[in-house]
């Protein structure tokens, strides 16, 4: 199959409406019946032929199609070879949420190991270390994996997590700590840029959001492990040494796992490594026949194949410039890092780094038991979420846990209000508060995880499916950047904004943010779940594609109502 060269370097996405022939796997133009039966359902969206004959158009005129409409027995399930696969590599995950709660921790047990206790600036300093060295190291991850593919930058991401937990256990001063948690940050950032993306590049197109929340999963699995972990600690002399120390062990297990973890597929055919892509591509489908394999992978070469003549003929200079002169790229590239600012603005982490600290003051006596209890919400409706994130789409999850937010903000400010009257507004360790009031205050926190953990705390890692593969790593970077920017704004600000305003005034201004995020996702944010990774920017063609994306995804989704009709399946 040949493809016409992008003079214009503007990619043609693969077209969604077509019907299927079940015994080929392959797809042709969708019927008028089936169209007039979707626009039937749809009486105010009126576009919906239009955007049909641009896609038949687009077809024409490259002889390509779209891979999700190559529809293969025993797709919408997850089998053995994938869960190892994406378990394997959802250990970066783990070590991310371990990293993200051990901070908690640590900083009560430290105490005075390294010679007075901690000032709450210092607090400030070994937290924000972290998050430093995450945004760059997601800014490099990005420009590291389109030069040695995805899997050797998740190799850095290890190497540099054992490095910065043996530099944290061994150290003896603040500044030590601070090097050995900007080293682990490095890691952090790699890893929270790549996994994301390798997952979602071998994911089949249906359970895509499934597979990429597993990684999500993991991230709260980890979190529930360093609360913990501290918690078993908490007396121990130097017990945080051991809790860092630990956080090098994952790392060590993800090392020996990584000869079993393929490359992308994409990056494969990047590379001319056809009969390698093919062979991934066979286990991940291993209920599909020789001929739809052979046509999946073809339109996947043919969609490489276009963006490695783009890449040829353009510098890495020129494709960073494309993602803000040409609007496709430009529209990706304002929800990705919209919704990564989202997901830290909210002050979520707040409670990951300092709920031990909140929580002591509050008057709980075993504070970071109540944050092992707040990681373990997170960890199940990050499984609620796993359910609902593919079927219900990504922008009605959103819209819908966003508002659970924003109340549960409200309620805990409120709560924080009453709670710290007799301090002037403020918390003081030692003093003695209303026990009424702190426990309302840990009831809306947990309701607050609850609505972050089902939308917010995993939607924005769908990043990747936003851009087309020549700006992808570039894309996914820049996005990455901005969520661990937005995590140090927020890490390194809020000991001294609850200082400020009280906890009442800061949990306001999260409460805002969250305000901001919905109307956010509202106006801008399109449905992208059920979209192949190379339609997704179809939706961006013209404007951020939100009715557009929402007729494309019920038209997929009626058809693959009828053939399970037509083939006895109800």
């Amino acid at each position: 199959m040949t493809t016409q060269p992008a003079q214009s370097n503007i990619y043609a996405p693969v077209p969604t409406s077509f019907s299927h022939d079940p015994a080929s796997g392959t797809s042709t133009p969708a019927s008028r019946d089936f169209v007039d039966e979707l626009s039937a359902r749809n009486e105010d969206e009126d576009g919906l032929e239009e955007d049909l004959d641009k896609v038949a158009e687009r077809r024409a005129h490259l002889g390509e199609m779209d891979e999700g409409a190559v529809v293969v027995e025993g797709e919408d399930t997850i089998t053995l070879f994938v869960w190892i696969l994406v378990s394997a590599a959802a250990v970066s995950g783990l070590l991310f949420g371990y990293d993200t709660a051990a901070i908690s921790s640590m900083l009560v047990i430290i105490n005075e190991d390294f010679g007075a206790a901690l000032s709450d600036w210092q607090k400030e300093m070994i937290t924000s270390a972290t998050t430093l060295g995450a945004l760059l190291g997601g800014l490099a991850a990005g420009i590291l994996s389109d030069l040695t593919g995805r899997r050797l930058v998740i190799v850095f991401a290890n190497i540099t997590f054992i490095g910065g937990s043996v530099c944290q256990a061994a150290c003896h001063t603040v500044a030590a700590m601070v090097a050995g948690r900007f080293i682990v940050g490095l890691g952090v950032g790699l890893a929270s840029c790549i996994v994301p993306l390798y997952i979602g590049e071998l994911a089949p197109t249906l359970i895509r959001g499934r597979l990429v929340t597993i990684n999500c999963v993991a991230i709260t699995l980890g979190q529930v492990v360093a609360y913990a972990i501290g918690s078993g600690f908490q007396s121990v002399n130097n017990g945080w040494r051991w809790i860092v120390g630990l956080g090098a062990m994952p790392s060590l297990i993800q090392l020996a796992c990584i000869g079993f973890m393929p490359e992308s597929p994409r990056i494969l055919l990047l590379r001319s490594r056809v009969s390698e892509a093919r062979s991934i591509i066979a286990r991940i489908y291993p209920l599909a026949k020789v001929e739809q394999v052979d046509r999946k992978l073809e339109i996947m070469k043919a969609a490489v194949d276009q963006s490695k003549e783009y890449n040829d003929a353009s510098t890495w200079g020129e494709r960073l410039q494309s993602l803000v002169t040409v609007g496709t790229n430009r529209r990706a590239l304002i929800i990705g890092c919209g919704l990564q600012a989202a997901q830290q603005l909210c002050g979520f982490n707040t409670l990951m780094y300092y709920s031990a600290t909140i929580f002591a003051m509050v008057g709980f006596t075993n504070a970071t038991a109540v944050g092992l209890v707040i990681a373990s919400i997170n960890v199940i409706f990050t499984l609620v979420a796993l359910k609902i994130v593919d079927p219900l789409g990504r922008r009605k999850t959103m819209l819908w846990t966003l508002p659970v937010m924003i109340i549960s903000l409200i309620l805990a400010s409120i709560f924080f209000h009453y709670l710290t009257l007799s301090t002037g507004g403020v918390l003081q360790s030692g003093a003695s508060y209303p026990k009424s009031f702190s426990i309302l205050v840990l009831l809306s926190m947990l309701l607050y995880v609850a609505g972050y953990a089902t939308g917010l705390g995993n939607i924005p890692w769908q990043q990747g499916e936003l851009f087309r593969l020549e700006v992808r790593g570039i894309g996914t970077s820049i996005c990455t950047a901005v969520n661990w920017s937005c995590n140090l704004l927020i890490a390194g600000t809020f000991l001294s904004l609850m200082n400020k305003v009280g906890p009442s005034g800061a949990f306001g201004v999260y409460a805002g943010f969250c305000m901001v995020g919905w109307v956010f996702c509202w106006a801008l944010y399109p449905e992208t779940s059920g979209l192949s990774l190379e339609e997704v920017y179809f939706v961006f063609e013209e404007g951020f594609g939100v009715e557009k994306s929402q007729r494309l995804r019920e038209e997929k989704m009626l058809e693959a109502r009828k053939l399970k009709a037509a083939a006895g399946v109800v």
